[in-house]
Formats: structure tokens, sequence, C-alpha cells
């Protein structure tokens, strides 16, 4: 008995859809939400890098050490090597030198010696860590745009007003400027939890540090024509 096969029809493909544009709500100083602004993907739609952040993070850090740490062996503290008392019929322990490590005030066995730390990150992982720590931000709905900087003067609770009037009032906060205010900073420096950052001196390890990324309009502008060189 014959079979009849069913012809195989050709599949279609569906065409991938697009990922949405990372958005964010653009607020004013009051608090006042004034639309939304599509986030730029070349700095905020990238697939974040973990193991790129961690390493310039850890870079950030190690470079911010001094190296100055030290000890002094027992070449180096006060003491003569003359032998305190003789070898055997005292009773005592034996002793060579009153600068040996085992004595108080004696010599230190593998202390701190001067070093550098310094660690060097080329410039394009530190770009991708940046906009890894950017991307995650905006993936996670923590990114605010300012629509400008209303500061009427430069006093702290004006600023604490402004976070209140945000929400954002006990957060660990990054505030992105487009240029240095001495205003701006007189107003953050005693807000804890608040750090103030020019746009051009943005790291991995100022964004990561911080839950929320607080960025005026003019220094997202900035940002995105940075990136576009």
């Amino acid at each position: 008995m014959a079979t009849k096969k069913k012809a195989a029809g050709k599949k279609t493909a569906t065409p991938a859809k697009a990922a949405p544009a990372k958005e964010a709500p653009v607020k004013t100083w009051g608090g006042e939400e004034r639309g939304r602004v599509s986030l730029a993907d070349r700095l905020f739609g990238v697939r974040p890098n973990g193991h790129v952040v961690y390493e310039t993070v850890k870079a950030y850090l190690a470079n911010q050490r001094q190296g100055t740490a030290k000890t002094k062996t027992r070449s180096e503290v006060h003491g003569g090597t003359k032998k305190p008392w003789k070898q055997k019929g005292t009773g005592r322990a034996r002793a060579g030198t009153v600068t040996s490590p085992l004595w108080r005030h004696g010599g230190r066995i593998f202390g701190p010696r001067p070093r550098d730390y310094r660690m060097e990150i080329p410039k394009k992982i530190r770009r991708l860590a940046l906009r890894s720590a950017l991307s995650d931000r905006a993936k996670d709905g923590r990114v605010l745009v300012l629509e400008s900087l209303d500061l009427r003067e430069a006093k702290t609770k004006e600023m604490a007003a402004f976070l209140a009037a945000n929400e954002l009032a006990g957060k660990s906060c990054l505030l992105v400027v487009d240029a240095f205010d001495e205003r701006v900073a007189r107003a953050a420096r005693n807000i804890p939890r608040l750090s103030v950052r020019v746009w051009d001196e943005l790291n991995a390890h100022d964004v990561v540090r911080n839950e929320w990324l607080v960025i005026t309009k003019s220094a997202l502008e900035a940002m995105e024509k940075g990136a576009a060189r």
C-alpha cells in the first residue's frame, strides 16, 4: 500500500526583534519627571563583561597604594652584635644578639618593604570596563538624568533636598556633571554615600561602588559625543 508523503513546506525565518533601546527618566531638581531619554547603545547597551570590570577595579585600587610600608630587619634596629651573656651556666636560654627577631624591639622577619603596586591596564580594556558598568546600571534601571543643576547656593541642605525629592536619600549615588563646579562640590562633600565626578574623569570603580547613577543632561550629551569619536 502506497503511503502519501507530505510535502515539507519551507520554514520562513522570522526576523529577530531588535532589543529595546535603554531609557532613563528625566527629572527636575525638585523631583518632577519630564519624560524619558534614550541612552546610547555605545555606552549603555553593551553586554557587561564582569571579568574586565574586576581587573580594572583591581588595578585602580592597586594604583592608589603608596607602597611605602616598611619594617626594620635585625640589621637595622638599634642594638649591637655583642652576646648578651655566656652560652652556658646561667640557666637562661641561649642568645647571640639583642637584635634577634625573637626579642622585644628586635628585627622583623619578612616584614613589608617599599614596592610599586602599580598595574597597567590598556585603554581599550578601561573603556570596555566603564561601558560594562554603565550598561549594568542601565539594565537595572538605576540611571537618572537630571534636567539641570538648579543649585541656588552651596549648602548641604540644598543637595539633601534634591536627593529626598528624587527618593535617593540614604542611597549611594554618583552625580556626573559636565564641568567642575565649586558650589556642587561644597554642597555634596558633607553628604555620606554621595560622590561627584566630571564626565571625562569617570571610571568603572566610581560606577560599581554606587547604587545609582545621576547624570546631568549636559554631561550625558558630552559622554555620547566623546564615545562617538
